[in-house]
C-alpha cells in the first residue's frame, strides 16, 4: 500500500470520528431526557378554593362536582417541562440522525460537508472577532474622551493619532491599535480560507468583494467615525459571507435529498441482488467502521485522560512516592476506563479496542503453534460480538461509576473465560493433526502441549484466587463453569492426543481404539452439556431476582435452542447413529482366521490389513469399525452397492459357502472399476492413521459454545 493511500485511508477515518462524538454526547445527556433527581414538585394539579383556602380535612373529602365549589387547576409548569423535554428529545433524536448520515456518507460528500461547515464556522468565528475588536475600540474611544473632559462628541481615532504622530499612543501596548492589528490580521486569514473553501458561486467581482467584507470593521476603527457605525460595522460586513453560506443551504437542498434517495436506492439494490448480510459486510468494510470506533475512543479517552492530568497538577498534588503514584495511575485508569463506557458510542468503540487486542492474542497463540488458520483468524470478531452482549444485558451504561467499573472487570474475566476456549479450538484441531499424522517434529508436539498446559493451570489458578477472594454469585458460578468447562476439554483432547500417539507406534491393528475415543468423547460432551443446562439455570436466577432485561431474555432463549436444545438433538442422533449401526454390524458373522488367510487381502475402506473382519450378505470382508462407520453413511455395500442390512435377515450361509464366495468377493474388491465407483465416498471415511479410529458422525461439537 503507497504513501498516498495510507495517507487518503486516515484522512477519511478522521473525517468519521466527529459524528461519532456528536452521537456520544447526545447519548451522554440522555437524549435530552430528565436524568438523576428532578426538583420539579411531583404533583400534577393543585386543589384551590374559589372563595377561601380549604383545609385539610377539606381535602380529605370526596369533592362532588354537582354541589363543590372547588374545581381542579393543572399546574402549568408540568406541561411547560413536558413541552421542553420532549422538544429535547426530538431535536436529539434528529441530530443522532444527521450524525448517522453524514458518518455513512461516501468520502466526496463528507468533504463537502465539511466544506460546508468550515464556510459558517468562519463566518460566525469573524463575526465573533469584529464584536470583539469593536467593543474594544468603542470602549477605549469612549475612555479616552472622558478623560479629556469634552463633552462633545469627538473621540480620538487611531489616523488622528498617526497624523498627530501620537507615538506614545500608537506604541502603547495597552491600547486598542494592537487589538485592531491582530483583529486585521485574523480576518485577513479568515478571507483567504473562506475564498476557497466556500460553495457558493464564484464570481470575480464577489470573490474580490469578500476580504473587502471580511477586513471593513477593522478598516473602519482607523477612521474617525461615530460610534454608531462602529458598532453595527461587524453585522453589515457578515452579511455578504452569510448570504453565500445561505444560498448555498437552500440551492443544495434538492442535491442534499437526491443523495439519500440515491444511497437508500443503492441499499434496496444490493439487498435484492446480494443479501443484507452482503450489503452490511461491504459498508463494514468501505466505512473501516473498526478502525473509525478504535480512533474514537482513542481520541475520546485522551481528551478525558488530558482534563483529569490537568485537574491533578491545577491542584497542586505532587506525587511524593512510588504508592502514590501508583494510587494515582490506579484512579486515573479506573476513572478513564469509567468513563470509557458510559454510553453505548463508547462501549462501542471500546468494544473495537477489544477486538483488536484479542485479535492478537489469537495471532500470538498462532504463531507459537506454528498455525495458519483464516477460521481462527474471527476470534477478534467472537470476542467482540461477545463483550458487546455482556455489556448490553448488563446494563453497563446506565450503573453508578463505581458499580460500572466491577460490573466492567467481571465481563472482562468472562471474556478471558472464554477466550481460553477460543485458544483451545485452535490447540485441538493441531493435537489431533500431530498424532494422526506420525509428525516427527518434536517442537511442534511440545509446543501444542505447553499451550494445553497453559490452559490447564491458568484456569486453575483464576479460579483458586477468584474463590479466595470474592464470595459466592452467579457470576463467580458462570466464570467457574467456563474454566472447568475449558479445563475439562483439554483433557478430553489430551487423552485422544494420547490414544492416538499409542496406535500409531502399534504394529496391528488397533479395533477398540473406535470405541475408546467415542465414549471419551461423549464424556466430554456430555460435561459441556451439563455445564449449559447450568449455565441456563444461572442465567435464569439472575434474570428473575438480580438484573432482569429483554436482553438477558433473549440472550437465555438463544441459549437454550442452540446449546441445549440443538447440542441435545444432535447427540441423541449420533447416539442413535452409532447404536443402529452397532446393531447391524452384530447381525453380521465374523470371519474366522481360515477365511482371513485364504482371503489374504486388505481392508477396501481403510486399505489396511485385516486381522479380523465382517462379511457382509454379499460375501465382502471389512473391518467391523470401518463398516461400521460406513453405516452412518449409507446402507450400501462399498464395493457391489448391495443392502448390507435388511430387517428380514437370510439364515446364515454355511462356512464353505462363505469361504468360496469369499474368493469371489477378494476378485470383486481387486476390480478397478467398482473401485473407482466409491472412491469418493471411502476417501472421506479412510482414517489418515493406520487405524482409522476418528469415528465419522461422533467428531467433537466443537465451538458450540464459545459464546453463551
Amino acid at each position: 500500500m503507497s504513501f498516498r493511500t495510507k495517507l487518503l485511508s486516515l484522512v477519511d477515518v478522521i473525517l468519521r470520528v466527529p459524528p461519532l462524538f456528536i452521537m456520544d454526547e447526545l447519548l451522554r445527556i440522555g437524549l435530552g431526557l430528565p436524568q438523576g433527581d428532578n426538583n420539579y414538585d411531583n404533583s400534577s394539579f393543585q386543589v384551590a378554593d374559589t372563595d377561601a383556602g380549604i383545609t385539610e380535612e377539606e381535602l380529605l373529602t370526596p369533592i362532588i362536582p354537582e354541589y363543590s365549589d372547588t374545581v381542579v387547576q393543572y399546574d402549568a409548569q408540568f406541561y411547560k417541562v413536558f413541552l421542553v423535554t420532549f422538544f429535547k428529545f426530538i431535536l436529539s433524536c434528529l441530530g443522532i440522525v444527521a450524525a448517522m448520515c453524514v458518518f455513512m456518507l461516501w468520502t466526496k460528500h463528507l468533504v463537502i460537508v465539511y466544506m460546508y461547515l468550515m464556510s459558517v464556522g468562519i463566518v460566525f468565528v469573524s463575526y465573533w472577532t469584529n464584536v470583539s475588536t469593536m467593543k474594544t475600540v468603542i470602549a477605549a474611544m469612549t475612555a479616552n474622551q472622558t478623560a479629556s473632559g469634552m463633552n462633545s462628541p469627538v473621540y480620538t481615532s487611531i489616523l488622528e493619532d498617526i497624523l498627530s504622530l501620537n507615538l506614545g499612543r500608537l506604541l502603547d501596548p495597552s491600547s486598542y491599535g494592537f487589538i485592531v492589528i491582530q483583529n486585521y490580521a485574523i480576518q485577513c486569514m479568515l478571507a483567504f480560507i473562506f475564498t476557497y473553501v466556500h460553495l457558493g458561486p464564484r464570481y470575480p467581482l464577489v470573490q474580490k468583494l469578500l476580504p473587502i467584507s471580511f477586513m471593513a470593521p477593522s478598516i473602519l476603527a482607523v477612521l474617525p467615525l461615530p460610534l454608531s457605525i462602529l458598532h453595527h460595522a461587524p453585522v453589515f460586513a457578515a452579511l455578504l459571507p452569510l448570504a453565500l453560506v445561505k444560498f448555498v443551504l437552500w440551492y443544495s437542498a434538492l442535491a442534499v435529498v437526491q443523495t439519500v434517495y440515491g444511497g437508500y436506492q443503492h441499499a434496496r439494490n444490493f439487498v435484492s441482488n446480494f443479501g443484507l448480510s452482503a450489503l452490511v459486510e461491504t459498508e463494514w468494510m468501505r466505512l473501516n467502521v473498526p478502525t473509525v470506533l478504535r480512533t474514537f475512543w482513542l481520541l475520546r479517552v485522551a481528551e478525558h485522560a488530558a482534563s483529569l492530568l490537568a485537574d491533578h497538577f491545577s491542584d497542586g498534588q505532587k506525587s511524593q512516592g512510588s504508592l502514590l503514584a501508583l494510587t494515582t495511575l490506579f484512579s486515573i485508569t479506573k476513572s478513564l476506563l469509567v468513563s470509557g463506557c458510559e454510553t453505548l458510542t463508547a462501549v462501542l468503540g471500546m468494544t473495537s479496542i477489544v477486538s483488536y487486542i484479542c485479535h492478537y492474542v489469537g495471532c500470538f497463540f498462532q504463531w507459537v503453534l506454528l498455525t495458519e488458520d483464516d477460521d481462527d483468524k474471527s476470534i477478534g470478531t467472537v470476542s467482540a460480538i461477545l463483550f458487546y452482549i455482556l455489556a448490553l444485558q448488563t446494563g453497563l451504561t446506565s450503573l453508578d461509576p463505581d458499580k460500572r467499573f466491577i460490573r466492567l472487570c467481571r465481563n472482562f474475566c468472562l471474556l478471558f473465560t472464554a477466550l481460553l476456549h477460543f485458544v483451545h479450538n485452535i490447540v485441538n484441531p493441531l493435537l489431533m493433526s500431530l498424532s494422526a499424522s506420525h509428525n516427527p517434529s518434536l517442537h511442534r508436539h511440545i509446543r501444542a502441549l505447553a499451550v494445553c498446559a497453559f490452559l490447564i493451570l491458568f484456569p486453575a489458578s483464576l479460579l483458586a484466587y477468584l474463590w479466595s477472594q470474592h464470595a459466592t454469585s452467579t457470576w463467580l458460578l458462570a466464570v467457574s463453569a467456563f474454566s472447568i468447562e475449558v479445563i475439562i476439554k483439554v483433557v478430553v483432547s489430551l487423552m485422544i492426543y494420547s490414544l492416538f500417539l499409542v496406535d500409531a507406534y502399534r504394529s496391528s491393528f488397533w479395533e477398540k481404539l473406535d470405541d475408546y475415543v467415542y465414549y471419551i468423547r461423549a464424556f466430554g460432551n456430555t460435561v459441556e452439556f451439563c455445564f449449559g443446562i447450568f449455565l441456563f439455570f444461572n442465567g435464569a436466577w439472575i434474570l428473575v431476582f438480580e438484573s432482569g432485561g429483554a436482553i438477558r431474555a433473549v440472550m437465555m432463549c438463544i441459549h437454550a435452542y442452540f446449546n441445549i436444545w440443538c447440542e441435545a438433538r444432535a447427540g441423541w442422533s449420533v447416539f442413535m447413529k452409532r447404536r443402529t449401526a452397532v446393531n447391524k454390524i452384530n447381525s453380521l458373522p465374523e470371519a474366522n482366521t481360515e477365511q482371513l488367510h485364504r482371503l489374504d487381502d486388505v481392508c477396501a475402506i481403510c486399505y489396511q490389513e485385516m486381522k479380523s473382519a465382517k462379511i457382509t450378505r454379499c460375501n465382502h470382508f471389512f473391518h467391523g469399525v470401518c463398516l461400521r462407520k460406513w453405516l452412518y453413511v449409507q446402507d450400501r455395500c462399498p464395493l457391489c452397492h448391495d443392502i448390507l442390512y435388511k430387517v428380514e435377515m437370510d439364515t446364515p450361509r454355511d462356512s464353505s459357502s462363505s469361504e468360496d464366495i469369499g474368493d469371489s468377493g477378494n476378485n470383486e474388491a481387486q476390480n478397478p472399476a467398482t473401485e473407482d465407483t466409491n472412491q469418493e465416498t471411502e476417501e472421506q471415511l479412510r482414517p489418515s492413521s493406520s487405524s482409522g479410529s476418528s469415528e465419522v458422525g461422533t467428531s467433537e461439537q466443537q465451538q458450540s459454545r464459545n459464546v453463551r
